[in-house]
């Protein structure tokens, strides 16, 4: 694979880029601007982002897996709080089974947050969570139903009460018992293979997420070391600072090289080859992305965890998108299982 951006790439990379950076938040207080969020939201359903992986009419989504990943990555380094993994994640799900995708349906996920819900019967068995759904409106969550070898989709719809850290994005709780609606003109079940790829892709997303995170709150504090001064001087000239910031750097640039060539595999290698590409990336970046928003805030000092700075948010969303899909305990479990047939750990 070449690693390099085509010419569409470089000029998508920078529209995306320059549309977060105008319209994410700045500061804490950001999140609230109703107005501002709304123009997020708008810009980038009129830029057709979330049709990436929608139907092209012979099977096949309308963009790749990088083309996705480098919207994802640029979101992630705004911190901007607008729907976009969730919804093209549950395209990606409806195109598999020959479905037409949902306005605004994301994908209901088991509260491990591992993988896809599978119920049985109509309706809903344990709590159902909706990852990264608009926050206005009924929360539609794609779910897995068993059928044969295969699965099925079918559609859970409830207002669902939100939770969770991260405060860009909404993590909707469907409760037990929540109906289930068929999803009309699904013109096949989806496989294991259907599935692991689809994995692969919200490995994909959620790794591009933490490196566009890690870029975002190491530029926010590397201007902040070279500003704050004690001492008479900027603390950015401490020598315990610079290791601090280069050592992050490092890790930066690493979850970077991993995420890109699964990004690249999820549409033109097998499933299980793809998986594997895409848990080493999510292993890295997980590690990563903690290590260095948790670094940001140590920078920072007291302010770093207050409402006046913007470092946690980035601390906050990492810690989501590090458990979506399963954290790096999870995706080295499964290496282990895949690579080394190890059952239940090393011994």
């Amino acid at each position: 694979m070449d690693t390099r951006d085509t010419p569409e790439q470089a000029e998508l990379r920078r529209t995306a880029s320059r549309l977060a950076g105008e319209l994410g938040p700045r500061t804490v207080t950001d999140l609230d601007d109703r107005e501002r969020n709304q123009r997020l939201a708008e810009a980038v359903r009129g830029t057709g982002w979330l049709e990436l992986r929608h139907d092209d009419g012979e099977g096949k989504p309308l963009a790749s897996g990088v083309e996705a990943a480098i919207i994802a990555e640029a979101l992630g380094q705004a911190v901007a709080g607008v729907p976009f993994a969730g919804p093209t994640l549950a395209a990606d799900l409806a195109r598999r089974a020959g479905a037409q995708p949902i306005d605004g349906a994301v994908v209901g996920f088991a509260p491990d947050l591992v993988g896809a819900a599978v119920v049985a019967g109509t309706a809903t068995d344990a709590p159902i969570l909706a990852v990264d759904h608009a926050a206005q409106g009924p929360v539609a969550a794609y779910v897995l139903v068993a059928d044969g070898d295969g699965y099925r989709l079918a559609l859970a719809r409830g207002e669902g009460t939100s939770d969770g850290a991260d405060l860009t994005r909404n993590v909707h709780q469907l409760p037990p018992g929540t109906s289930l609606d068929p999803v009309a003109e699904q013109s096949r079940l989806l496989s294991r293979e259907d599935l692991d790829a689809w994995t692969t892709l919200g490995l994909v997303l959620t790794s591009a997420d933490m490196v566009g995170l890690m870029r975002g709150v190491l530029d926010v504090t590397v201007e902040y070391a070279k500003e704050r001064k004690q001492y008479g001087v900027a603390i950015g000239t401490f020598q315990a600072v610079q290791h601090l910031l280069a050592e992050a750097q490092c890790l930066v640039e690493g979850a970077f090289s991993a995420a890109v060539y699964p990004a690249w595999a999820v549409d033109e290698l097998a499933p299980a080859e793809a998986l594997t590409a895409g848990r080493v990336a999510k292993a890295y970046a997980a590690r990563a992305a903690r290590t260095v928003c948790e670094t940001a805030v140590q920078v920072h000092g007291g302010i770093g965890n207050t409402w006046d700075c913007i470092v946690h948010v980035h601390l906050r969303r990492a810690l989501l998108s590090s458990e979506w899909f399963g954290g790096d305990g999870e995706q080295l479990r499964q290496l282990e299982r895949s690579r080394l047939g190890v059952v239940d750990g090393l011994s």
